[in-house]
């Protein structure tokens, strides 16, 4: 029985990928590189700020002391968040109310840092619907690992076939997949691999169509 439901963070719930690649375009343009769209779909949604640092050291072979750079990024973050609120993803507050309605279980599982998203969640009011939160200092390994999906389960008390993960990168669903959990994907700006998609319990356009999903798996678990 379906009884949590584990959020995203990034691209699923808030629109914030556009703002986090422009980030790290500033930061890898500064050392003369060209940096794309295209490149930070590849590479970087659903990883955490230090692995994705870590990545661009390697990369473009630059030295370069991480936790200044993300310092940094933490800055140039602020600082576009101040010109730009963030906005919601289509139908985020209808399905949030008709989990609270039905008594389902929320948290959030993030790579992100504890204070960046309870600031971002905060902006919307948005915490009054969740159990909890689980960001990527939290856990050893961040997403494709399972562990952040496994430790929402702990969080909630609940089984991983209890629960079902709401995901738009290629990085969350296999680590929903490692961690047995089935995962709905919606699409942000990644071009989601066929691969990762097979994995899924289902792809849907938007957190609308979400909302009537978990109604018809509601309403198969009362016949």
């Amino acid at each position: 029985m379906l009884k949590a439901i584990i959020f995203d963070m990034d691209g699923l719930m808030v629109d914030t990928e556009i703002i986090s690649f422009q980030c790290y375009k500033d930061i890898i343009e500064s050392y003369g590189f060209n940096f794309t769209k295209k490149e930070y779909i590849e590479d970087y949604p659903g990883k955490s700020v230090i692995s994705s640092m870590n990545f661009i050291k390697n990369k473009y072979n630059i030295d370069f002391d991480t936790d200044e750079k993300i310092n940094q990024f933490k800055i140039l973050e602020e600082q576009y968040l101040l010109k730009n609120s963030v906005e919601l993803k289509k139908g985020l507050i209808q399905l949030l109310k008709y989990l609270n309605i039905h008594y389902y279980k929320t948290i959030v599982a993030t790579s992100s840092g504890k204070e960046r998203a309870e600031r971002i969640l905060g902006e919307h009011n948005l915490m009054k619907y969740f159990n909890g939160i689980v960001c990527g200092s939290e856990v050893e390994h961040g997403k494709p690992a399972p562990d952040i999906f496994l430790k929402a389960c702990d969080k909630l008390n609940v089984e991983p076939e209890e629960a079902l993960v709401l995901e738009d990168s290629n990085n969350g669903i296999l680590a929903s997949h490692r961690a047995n959990i089935p995962v709905i994907c919606v699409p942000d700006l990644v071009e989601n691999k066929p691969e990762l998609l097979a994995l899924t319990y289902k792809t849907l356009p938007s957190l609308l169509e979400v909302k009537d999903e978990i109604a018809k798996i509601l309403e198969g678990s009362k016949c």
